[in-house]
């Protein structure tokens, strides 16, 4: 067996569990000052994590955060000069909490540190407490920032941003959503489904991107149907967990750069986003990827494998969780899509993983399916 050569970044400590976010405040110590990214959702849990010291926070964090809310968190961190940074919620918010983490004191902006391996360095400790099961966003080396006047999300990618603590504690999940639970579980199965039939699949991530999609099938409909089943609920985060590490060695394919577009053009929630175009990718890559998508049909509970009955058997595993799978129900334009196709066809980072090549074609048809 031949395959190219990794490098697997994790969290220096991953707590799991009911309740634990309650050890952040003894595990960083004696800290003067610490400054909370979350949302005015999410500000909720902050006395949970039982800081020391001064307690600072930024809350202004949007579905879909770009340069301008990072450059606020940033205004906010220069001032309060904090010992560590805690990301409190969801992707978004653990994403600016990484780049906050690695630039409030440093020579470097954002523009410095766009790509893979440009961060000098960080000096402050960063705490990652995930609220949602699907970025993973808490077990990676990744963030993804919008640049509103390109309309694509800038990708920093630094062993530097990784976290020295990430919590995966159930309980914080419970008042989510179901359709957010739906969505971002699906985001969660697409980032181990596109890891796991990627040209760059790596048998190690492979074995976490299987823990992965098998949670998701065994436990989303249950997170879905009763948010504070603490089992499913705590299966959803190690499947995210899973889809997050995948992210760093192999990452997504051409089911995220489809996805792209119809976040910073529609305005789609990223999860939904994934849901949406997930069936579609799903079927396209079958021909060359025909026993890896035989394994994820079995984990969603899909019988009927062949090419038709597998799209139509994965779409309704999605619109089964309340998943409104239409574009054209969420805003969508038909005169949209070839700009979409082409924007999302122009994404070779994601688009070149792909197990199966796609034309700027191949792309709207998958619009056009999911229209």
């Amino acid at each position: 067996m031949t395959t190219a050569t990794i490098t697997l970044h994790q969290p220096r400590r991953l707590i799991v569990g009911a309740g634990t976010i309650g050890q952040v405040g003894g595990l960083v110590g004696a800290t003067k000052s610490a400054l909370v990214i979350a949302t005015p959702i999410t500000a909720r849990f902050i006395e949970r994590l039982q800081l020391p010291g001064k307690v600072e926070v930024f809350d202004a964090i949007p579905g879909e955060p770009d340069i301008a809310t990072l450059e606020a968190a940033l205004d906010v961190a220069r001032r309060v000069r904090p010992e560590v940074v805690v990301g409190l919620g969801g992707g978004s918010v653990l994403d600016v909490a990484k780049l906050v983490a690695v630039l409030w004191d440093s020579e470097q902006g954002l523009a410095d540190v766009a790509g893979p391996n440009k961060v000098a360095g960080r000096n402050t400790r960063l705490v990652q407490v995930a609220t949602t099961a699907g970025t993973g966003s808490e077990a990676g080396i990744r963030s993804l920032i919008t640049d509103p006047v390109k309309g694509a999300k800038i990708a920093v990618e630094s062993p530097h941003m990784i976290a020295d603590i990430a919590v995966l504690d159930p309980e914080l999940t419970f008042t989510v959503p179901p359709a957010v639970t739906a969505a971002t579980g699906v985001d969660a199965m697409a980032h181990c489904v596109e890891a796991f039939t990627n040209k760059r699949a790596h048998p190690m991530i492979d074995g976490f991107a299987r823990m992965g999609f098998r949670l998701v099938g065994q436990y989303l409909a249950r997170a879905v149907k009763d948010g504070s089943d603490t089992e499913a609920r705590e299966g959803m985060m190690l499947a995210s967990y899973y889809g997050g590490i995948c992210l760093g060695p192999v990452n997504t394919a051409a089911g995220h750069a489809i996805a792209y577009p119809l976040g910073t053009r529609l305005g789609l929630p990223h999860g939904l986003a994934n849901a949406i175009v997930f069936p579609h990718v799903l079927g396209f890559n079958q021909p060359v990827a025909p026993q890896k998508t035989a394994e994820v049909a079995e984990a969603l509970g899909i019988a009927n494998t062949a090419p038709a009955a597998l799209v139509d058997s994965a779409c309704k595993f999605c619109s089964d969780l309340n998943i409104e799978m239409s574009l054209s129900r969420h805003g969508a334009s038909a005169s949209d899509l070839e700009a979409y196709a082409a924007e999302a066809h122009a994404n070779r980072r994601l688009m070149d993983n792909n197990p199966a090549d796609m034309t700027v074609e191949d792309v709207l048809a998958i619009y056009k399916a999911a229209f």
